[in-house]
């Protein structure tokens, strides 16, 4: 029994006109043979979550440095709560709930440690630039598997690529910067609800901010708690996409303008804050040493990276050096970077033998 085919056929009887089917996929860089059980979106969710990329996410920051409670966010809650919320509206918008999952669990793999304090001093000194959307490309594509990479859809390619957001636009009206598919456009919206809902109740555990401190009209769009402001802002998204159907994934004015007054409110009073920017800018520090150091001496790379050994960098021009430098950076969790500038930087207790 072939129950991959007996999937495909589920989905071309029961999926949204407009939604991906696994048969339809435009298949892979590198083809390969399909499974007798997965889905390819399904064997893309599960290289994802297998991958040790993946697995870096939990000991890399979303907002707070290396926080001492155990209930703040890291960025593998981050995309577990984009998971979850995406899927909901995948489920009801009848989409292809197993590609949307595989893109927001792969949306931030490439994401550096110390959050944006990490992207940022990256997009300062690395003569190409950084985005993480893009760097989470390159994760899949490149770096994972010892260099040979995950070889997932172009669906979930896609996807990824086209996750962010930042301080931009919620929604391009400009077809290059939005998904090609409406699960890859359910996952840039849920990634947009889950960090600003996230991120303010990470922010009032901290005592940056006090509920108070909310705007009012805020609270009267979309409510006055952590749930039901995820609540209104998931239903209105379903129901107008619902209405008008357009063909894209689509929110009502009102809230839109909700998120993104809660968004500027949360850079201006919590991203943006004298307490939090004092500790990216340590760690902006201390990457920024890291970077330089081994753009300098990338022979002390270590061996695995990129599948080569250690000597092999001598080989190369400064652009394939900085960006086998941004490569290691990027990947690294919170700890390894602090332990990796202690042991490059700082004394060390002498060992009696």
């Amino acid at each position: 029994m072939n129950l991959r085919k007996q999937t495909e056929e589920f989905e071309k009887d029961h999926l949204h006109p407009r939604a991906c089917r696994s048969s339809e996929s435009k298949g892979r860089h590198m083809p390969e043979k399909e499974g007798d059980i997965r889905t390819c979106y399904q064997r893309d969710r599960d290289r994802i979550i297998h991958s040790k990329a993946f697995r870096r996410l939990k000991d890399k920051t979303q907002v707070f440095l290396a926080p001492k409670g155990d209930h703040y966010r890291t960025r593998l809650i981050h995309v577990l709560e984009v998971s979850q919320i995406a899927r909901t509206i995948s489920r009801a918008l009848r989409l292809n709930e197993d590609l949307t999952e595989a893109i927001a669990l792969g949306h931030d793999l490439g994401h550096t440690p110390f959050g944006h304090a990490g992207e940022s001093v990256l997009d300062e000194i690395h003569p190409g630039g950084f985005d993480h959307y893009v760097q989470s490309l390159r994760v899949v594509d490149v770096l994972e598997k010892d260099g040979k990479g995950l070889n997932l859809t172009s669906e979930v390619r896609d996807g990824i690529v086209k996750h962010s957001i930042g301080q931009g636009v919620i929604m391009p009206d400009d077809s290059g910067g939005l998904a090609e598919t409406l699960e890859g456009q359910a996952v840039r919206l849920s990634d947009i609800i889950a960090y600003v809902n996230h991120d303010l109740d990470d922010a009032l555990r901290a005592g940056i901010i006090k509920k108070p401190d909310i705007p009012a009209n805020l609270i009267r769009t979309v409510g006055n708690t952590h749930s039901k402001r995820i609540d209104t802002m998931v239903k209105d998204l379903i129901n107008s996409t619902l209405l008008v159907d357009t063909g894209k994934i689509v929110m009502s004015g009102e809230v839109t303008h909700a998120i993104r007054l809660l968004r500027d409110f949360l850079f201006e009073r919590v991203y943006e804050s004298e307490s939090i920017m004092a500790e990216f800018n340590k760690a902006k520090g201390i990457l920024k040493r890291i970077y330089e150091h081994y753009v300098n001496s990338a022979e002390h790379l270590p061996a695995y990276h990129h599948g080569l050994k250690a000597e092999d960098y001598k080989e190369y021009n400064n652009m394939y050096k900085h960006q086998a430098v941004c490569d290691f950076i990027a990947g690294m969790t919170d700890h390894y970077a602090i332990s990796t500038y202690e042991r490059l930087f700082l004394p060390q207790q002498w060992k009696v033998l």
